[in-house]
């Protein structure tokens, strides 16, 4: 293929619209202007060189292929800068109790090395945009970058590693700008809903395009960017990427994505996400695991929220459930004959193995599990587990997509099971 025919199969010669909506209102109160003059595919110019941005040029961009993809025609004069990700290292290492065990040891070098990264125009355009109309994706970028640089440091890396880890952290989410804000899992509570997964699940994928396509970043950036949501075991998204498919940086990111995860809702500490690392084995790399479980389990014994009986009533309740969706695939796999029912059941009951392996290898099961550990780390490692139910649902639904109604039902019976199992942990 050409580089030109390449180009017009590019995604990026229509104006997203939730792109655009995020620039606009950025505009509002940060200065971004054309750095160039902005054609459409036809040749005639839409909007001049050196002009502020306004809901005019987005009228006139609708549904328009454009010459140049819009990102590359546009400029933020007053918009996120090095200055800015040092800033916001210290004040994480500073103010974030989640990741200041491992932050701390290393913010005044990782300060040293953000206010060293490339910012490339297009990624300080959709930052700049970020951190004004989505502040929340914008502050999880920061962590993502500061968290990276880190375990990079931790590890021994050099400055080039330090700065390729939190140059992929800094990016890895910029696929977010480009679908509905309501879907976006920094704004969300780690339990998004089906809708919210289905919007989700491409993000990292036109992160990877963004990268690829727009920038002049190495290529293991935007491949890392790709990989951030897949798993060693075959269970992540957006392509069931497994093992040696994996890439040292896309590994280290996956690792930094769950852990952030984590540390987000009710358990905001770095042991919830040291136990949600370790919740599934196979999951992720267990170097870039041990470093981080190390620095969680520094810190000392958790005190749990809730108390022991009632743990022990939710993990009588979590084991029912578990049983129960194994027999509900295993009836439905026996009789399946439609090819799209069969692959959503066999996903599922690959999803139910790998947590079944985590439940038997976390000893859960064992009625002196609370009596002889930490109740704080089976606590969390519970609540890990029923959160691990509404992915599976989620994942199961999408795998089938659309069915006849019959098999429709039967898949809902499943997901009906998965559904209540994960509405106790509420």
């Amino acid at each position: 293929m050409t580089p030109d025919a390449a180009a017009d199969r590019s995604p990026f010669r229509i104006a997203n619209p939730h792109a655009l909506a995020t620039i606009l209102e950025a505009s509002e109160t940060r200065r971004i202007i054309a750095a160039t003059d902005i054609f459409d595919v036809s040749g005639f110019k839409l909007w001049a060189a050196n002009r502020p941005v306004s809901a005019e040029l987005q009228r006139k961009l609708l549904d328009r292929q454009l010459r140049a993809p819009l990102e590359s025609c546009l400029l933020a004069e007053d918009g996120v800068s090095t200055s800015t990700l040092a800033d916001e290292v210290l004040a994480l290492a500073d103010g974030d109790a989640a990741l200041a065990p491992l932050l701390v040891p290393h913010a005044p070098r990782l300060a040293r090395e953000a206010a060293q990264l490339p910012l490339h125009p297009v990624a300080q355009l959709l930052l700049t945009a970020s951190q004004t109309a989505r502040p929340a994706t914008f502050g999880h970028a920061m962590r993502a970058m500061a968290l990276a640089g880190a375990l990079a440091a931790g590890g021994g890396g050099d400055t080039p590693e330090i700065r390729l880890a939190m140059l992929c952290g800094l990016l890895h989410d910029l696929g977010e700008m480009y679908i509905d804000p309501r879907f976006g899992e920094a704004e969300a509570d780690r339990e998004l809903d089906f809708t919210s997964y289905q919007q989700l699940v491409v993000h990292p994928h036109v992160g990877y395009l963004l990268v690829a396509q727009l920038t002049n970043y190495p290529r293991a950036v935007a491949q890392a960017v790709a990989e951030h949501h897949e798993r060693l075991d075959g269970s992540g998204y957006p392509h069931a990427l497994a093992g040696e498919r994996l890439s040292p940086l896309g590994r280290m990111l996956a690792v930094v994505e769950a852990a952030l995860a984590a540390t987000r809702g009710r358990f905001e500490n770095l042991m919830h996400a040291s136990v949600a690392l370790r919740a599934v084995p196979g999951e992720f790399d267990l170097g870039w695991v041990g470093r981080i479980s190390r620095a969680a389990g520094a810190l000392g014994p958790q005190t749990a929220t809730m108390e022991h009986r009632d743990i022990e009533a939710r993990l009588a309740a979590l084991g029912d459930v578990l049983r129960m969706a194994e027999d509900c695939v295993a009836a439905q796999l026996a009789g399946a004959a439609l090819p799209a029912h069969k692959s959503a059941l066999e996903l599922a009951s690959f999803l139910l193995a790998r947590l079944r392996a985590g439940w038997n290898e976390s000893g859960l099961w064992n009625p002196q599990a609370l009596a002889g550990g930490d109740a704080a780390e089976v606590e969390a490692m519970e609540d890990e587990l029923y959160f691990r139910l509404r992915g599976i649902q989620r994942a199961t639904l999408l795998r089938a997509g659309s069915l006849p109604s019959g098999e429709a039902r039967a898949l809902g019976t499943l997901c009906d099971a998965l559904a209540m199992g994960a509405a106790l942990a509420d």
